[in-house]
């Protein structure tokens, strides 16, 4: 019997058992963004020693022809062109840009009536962790059916606390998830510690009362290894997950109930 695809073999290869991919939304910060960054690059660093190769999904990097990414990837068929860790360094963290894919992403989904994260297993099964950093907005369509808990970094500054609030805000009401608010603290600033909690407190005090509690706080030291690798186990312990799906695909159980600022800005 002849089969349709790549080879013979193909065909079974879809029935083998395949190893769910993780996932960990991690929402892009719109003050501070140097601190935030900084942090998220150890935090990778350290998911990556406990979990395999880490890939970043920017959606905060658009593709282009000179710099291709996700929107490319996703116009090749997965079994030609599946991407797969490098095995030049294994301190090497590879970083895809993602900002027009993850739309395409998105409008596949729905066409298919498949979870919004589905189409990401073929390309990138070989990672130990895939990491979407992206918006709130986005994040909260990307995330609505998968079981995890979002990462949203504070940098010292009542206008990151502000933008911390609106990201969990996204979460909690278009999503139904719970965020890790994490506040960043300086090297060696120990006097930030008490400024950092008092923040944390309101920011938790406010989510209690208009958000039904749906917000975790932790403070880390971005340079000191002990904060950064019990955050990553943190991060593991409620990462999503992305099974495979024999067959045709099934219309999901629950749709996202938020799209439109995530739509709108589908390869514009």
């Amino acid at each position: 019997m002849l089969e349709a695809c790549f080879h013979q073999g193909a065909g079974l290869h879809r029935f083998m058992p395949q190893t769910p991919l993780r996932v960990l939304g991690v929402a892009s910060p719109e003050y501070g963004a140097r601190e935030a960054l900084e942090a998220l690059w150890h935090v990778c660093g350290a998911l990556q020693k406990l979990a395999g190769p880490v890939l970043v999904l920017d959606g905060t990097a658009g593709e282009s022809q000179d710099v291709p990414g996700l929107l490319h990837l996703l116009q090749q068929a997965p079994w030609q062109d599946r991407l797969a860790p490098s095995t030049h360094s294994s301190a090497a963290l590879a970083v895809l840009p993602a900002a027009r894919g993850l739309p395409r992403l998105l409008r596949l989904a729905q066409q298919a009536g498949a979870p919004p994260l589905q189409g990401l297993l073929p390309y990138f099964r070989a990672y130990g962790v895939v990491v979407l950093l992206a918006p709130a907005e986005w994040l909260a369509v990307l995330l609505a059916q998968t079981v995890t808990m979002p990462l949203v970094f504070m940098p010292p500054g009542e206008a990151a606390m502000l933008t911390a609030y609106h990201s969990a805000k996204q979460f909690a009401v278009h999503a139904g998830l719970t965020s890790r608010v994490v506040a960043l603290l300086e090297r060696g600033a120990a006097a930030q510690r008490a400024q950092a909690q008092t923040a944390l407190d309101n920011l938790q005090r406010c989510a209690a009362q208009y958000l039904g509690g749906l917000v975790r706080t932790a403070i880390i030291e971005p340079h000191n290894p002990q904060d950064v690798q019990r955050l990553a186990l943190q991060l593991l312990e409620n990462a999503g997950t992305i099974e495979a799906v024999h067959g045709s695909a099934s219309a999901p159980q629950t749709a996202p109930r938020y799209t439109g600022a995530f739509r709108s800005e589908a390869l514009n």
